[in-house]
């Protein structure tokens, strides 16, 4: 009653190999170096795309056309305001302010004079951009 009975149709189990680990860890390296790639390339767009704003406002001072009074001095105001930063730059701007007062809120405004156009010189090369 022992004995072995040979089943000729049943096969014994076989090896099959299995990757899927191998590729997982493939995706996973894929993964991380797109990751790294993208972060440079951000940060390098970044520091492209940087813009100084401060250098805008001080070109935009530079280019201003002193001739056309009340823009003149409403413009001055404005961007000389946002550019000074220390106590000196401070100290011209609002003496060319208190200048300007006259040119502003009128209809018809007198033309800048030398002094102003001087103290505003003097403004514009103390400024550090």
């Amino acid at each position: 009653m022992n004995e072995q009975l040979q089943l000729n149709d049943i096969k014994g189990l076989v090896a099959i190999p299995d990757y899927s680990f191998v590729l997982f860890c493939i995706l996973i390296g894929i993964g991380v170096v797109f990751l790294i790639a993208l972060i440079y390339f951000l940060i390098n767009f970044l520091k492209r795309k940087k813009h100084n704003i401060r250098k805008s406002w001080y070109q935009t001072l530079k280019e201003l056309d002193l001739n056309d009074t009340k823009k003149a001095a409403y413009t001055i105001t404005k961007y000389g305001l946002l550019l000074a930063q220390n106590e000196r730059e401070k100290k011209i701007i609002h003496q060319i302010i208190a200048q300007l007062d006259d040119h502003k809120y009128k209809k018809e405004v007198p033309p800048l004079t030398k002094q102003i156009k001087s103290e505003f010189q003097i403004f514009m090369e103390s400024v550090d951009v």
